[in-house]
């Protein structure tokens, strides 16, 4: 079992700022990558948890991996039930 913080989890990405250090327009890394630019939108502001292909796509994109292009807010506890 995966107990989380209260308040629930948050995701944290540096998709914006890598895509800026790339030069890239949200337009251009969401065709990149196979989708639309409101998907990428949404991923930026943390609204939109990405598949793991997805993620690995951007990640590959950008040039990063996937651990350096998101984070969790909180800690998370696993809990192993006996």
């Amino acid at each position: 079992m995966v107990v989380f913080p209260e308040g629930g989890r948050g995701v944290r990405t540096r998709i914006r700022e890598l895509r800026a250090r790339k030069n890239l327009t949200q337009a251009e890394l969401a065709d990149a990558v196979g989708v639309r630019r409101e998907t990428i939108v949404f991923l930026e502001r943390g609204k939109y948890n990405p598949s793991l292909k997805l993620a690995h796509d951007v990640a590959v994109v950008l040039d990063t991996t996937i651990d350096e292009l998101f984070s969790f807010d909180g800690d998370v506890d696993v809990v192993l039930e006996e």
